[in-house]
């Protein structure tokens, strides 16, 4: 252990080293392979607790795949990715306790339950559920070294898929030993450095902050609901030098114009993903951690957590946007991307197409869904001829001159009005660029004509009214084809975020089709 004494984990004004983090993750290991070979795949159900983040470490201790269940979700979701994943042994934080009866309630094998936080067997438990307290997980001496298994996965994740049903991405040990290397030589993070954690743990940019904290000795930060609320203060009460978030919590920041020139000293480090990050954001964000390198990175859960990135540079970032998007950079060393026609074939620079990855970093296909991983994936050809596979990303993307891609948007959101193909992304960049507009989401919806489509726009600013709303329409106008003018415009306070903190475009389309969202009359 090269940093024992230095802090490694600050949760809820407690602050635990990592001679404690790691004994305490090895004493849990053991309890998870006391009579037998061990779990294969270990769940871990919670919320920034403890259990969240020490489990995740136990679990890999013990060579089994993490497992992240977010005690958030619905009952039935977290049983059927239960059920899916074939959990053996459950860890569970003291809140998520109290609901593990109505979450076992029907499941033909229950996996074996670790309560490291309670002192005594939850109500309403089948007789014959194996539970282990507090009391029992201190029995066991720690392992003396963490159990190796790297035919396993390292952990594996469910993402939304468009039957409805979620899709186990499973990403193996290679995976993360690729997407490590890569990161430990781009950042050369340190001890003295201290990692924001605002995602979730269903989230795999979460698995950013763990493996990137501890592996180089730096202390990780989990932050709340109210922290997230304000985030800026947290930064600096706790002087954080590496800052990771989706950037609809710096657009947040933005609106609410709390992003002053040079009130984030301590960031050394400021990095976006998961979304589309605008240039006006940030360049505000720079402006304010004006100290620190802010780069926009961006992966497919299915290439682990992020393996293209962009460094921001305030002259040329401005120039390589397109539709005022930050551009989403070059691959990762050993990462391979390519824009692709529907049919597989290589376009050229200049080209809109699918971005597709290959590498070390990919992962090898869906849990136990063939026909889903084919259809995941384009047969490619090596120099030598050898045959190999890229990632369908879903995203369209083009390639610059200089080798940079850029994102426009998904091929899933892609929609024709009147013949005509329409990119979503694009409505929402003009938008973007209207006065008073903070966030603008188009969605398609339903015309009055049956079969017919027409495009909505949601937008959210605080001087926004009816007034405001017309002079955007006539801006949106001046900048595209009538084809791509929303049949109406619906105002927001605040646009819903899903459960990785992303715009629910989902929810919005509902709201709109309902009408929950009322039109503004132009």
């Amino acid at each position: 252990m090269r940093f024992p004494d230095r802090p490694a984990l600050l949760l809820d004004g407690r602050t635990w080293t990592y001679r404690e983090l790691d004994g305490t993750a090895l004493r849990w290991a053991a309890a998870l392979t006391t009579g037998g070979a061990g779990p294969r795949r270990v769940g871990v159900l919670g919320h920034r607790s403890p259990v969240t983040y020490t489990g995740f470490l136990a679990a890999l201790y013990a060579g089994a795949t993490v497992v992240p269940l977010n005690r958030k979700y619905p009952a039935a979701r977290n049983r059927d990715i239960l059920e899916r994943a074939g959990v053996d042994a459950l860890l569970v934080d003291d809140r998520a306790a109290a609901s593990l009866a109505g979450l076992l309630d029907g499941m033909k094998e229950v996996p074996r339950l670790l309560l490291p936080e309670s002192d005594e067997r939850p109500g309403g438990l089948a007789d014959d559920a194996v539970v282990l307290t507090r009391t029992d997980l201190a029995g066991p001496a720690p392992l003396t070294e963490p159990v190796a298994r790297p035919q396993e996965s390292a952990y594996l994740l469910f993402t939304s898929g468009s039957t409805g049903r979620p899709k186990g991405v499973p990403v193996s040990h290679a995976n993360v030993v690729a997407f490590l290397d890569a990161n430990t030589r781009r950042y050369g993070f340190g001890p003295a450095d201290r990692f924001t954690n605002t995602f979730d743990q269903t989230f795999d940019l979460s698995v950013f902050d763990l493996f990137m904290a501890w592996g180089s000795g730096g202390c990780l930060l989990p932050m709340d609901a109210a922290e997230l609320a304000e985030p800026l203060d947290f930064v600096r009460e706790h002087e954080v030098t590496v800052w990771f978030s989706v950037p609809s919590v710096a657009v947040l920041q933005q609106r609410r114009g709390t992003l002053k020139p040079s009130s984030l000293p301590s960031l050394r480090w400021s990095l976006f993903c998961g979304e589309a990050l605008a240039v006006s954001t940030a360049q505000a964000w720079q402006e304010a951690a004006d100290g620190s390198v802010l780069e926009n990175l961006y992966g497919p859960t299915e290439a682990t957590i992020a393996a293209l990135a962009h460094r921001w540079d305030a002259g040329a970032s401005p120039a390589s946007a397109v539709n005022n998007i930050v551009p989403i950079g070059s691959p990762y060393p050993g990462t391979t991307a390519t824009v692709r026609a529907e049919d597989g074939t290589v376009l050229p620079d200049g080209t809109t197409g699918e971005l597709c990855l290959a590498g070390p970093q990919v992962f090898d296909g869906y849990l136990d869904a063939p026909e889903q991983t084919r259809r995941a994936f384009h047969g490619t050809a090596g120099p030598d001829g050898a045959p190999g596979r890229a990632y369908r990303t879903g995203d369209l993307a083009r390639r610059l001159p200089d080798g940079q891609f850029v994102y426009l948007g998904r091929t899933d959101t892609q929609v024709k009005i009147l013949g005509h193909r329409i990119e979503t992304g694009e409505v929402e960049a003009h938008l973007l660029r209207q006065p008073g507009v903070a966030q603008a989401v188009v969605v398609a919806v339903p015309g009055d004509d049956e079969g017919t489509t027409v495009l909505a726009a949601v937008l959210s600013g605080e001087a926004l009214d009816e007034d405001a709303v017309e002079a955007v329409d006539d801006g949106l106008r001046s900048a595209v084809p009538p084809y791509m003018i929303p049949l109406t415009y619906h105002l927001a306070d605040v646009l819903p975020l899903n459960a990785n903190g992303k715009v629910d475009r989902g929810a919005l389309r509902e709201d709109v089709v309902s009408g929950r969202l009322e039109p503004v009359l132009l």
